[in-house]
């Protein structure tokens, strides 16, 4: 498994009304996408970024955190070999993204992501 990048996945009520917080106070201005159940917002100056998640449109359980990889197929392969819990089956999304979830063993729960190029 290789880590490209890893993003926060905040649980929130509804993420319209947390946006202004994340936008105007911390800053996080570009809006990367917004599904209205997740949304990214990135620092235009910095890069530092956040989700914020409602409720997985098609998982279980909500990560809490993002882990994007080039060989999401790999990743994956070696989890299950590995005997790690997959939450949320190897599955491409209908938005697009190829992506499982995994608990570790201290029960955190992570979405395992590759984006289309």
């Amino acid at each position: 498994m290789r880590a490209t990048r890893i993003i926060a996945d905040l649980p929130v009520a509804d993420v319209e009304s947390a946006k202004g917080f994340y936008t105007g106070y911390l800053g996080l201005r570009t809006e990367e996408f917004n599904m209205g159940w997740v949304a990214r917002y990135t620092s235009p100056d910095t890069g530092a970024n956040v989700q914020l998640v409602t409720r997985d449109a098609a998982a279980p359980e909500n990560p809490l955190i993002s882990v994007f990889t080039d060989d999401v197929d790999a990743a994956y392969a070696e989890a299950q070999e590995l005997g790690y819990e997959i939450v949320h089956p190897l599955t491409t999304e209908p938005w697009g993204v190829r992506r499982f979830f995994v608990r570790a063993p201290d029960g955190t729960v992570i979405n395992i992501v590759d984006h289309p190029s």
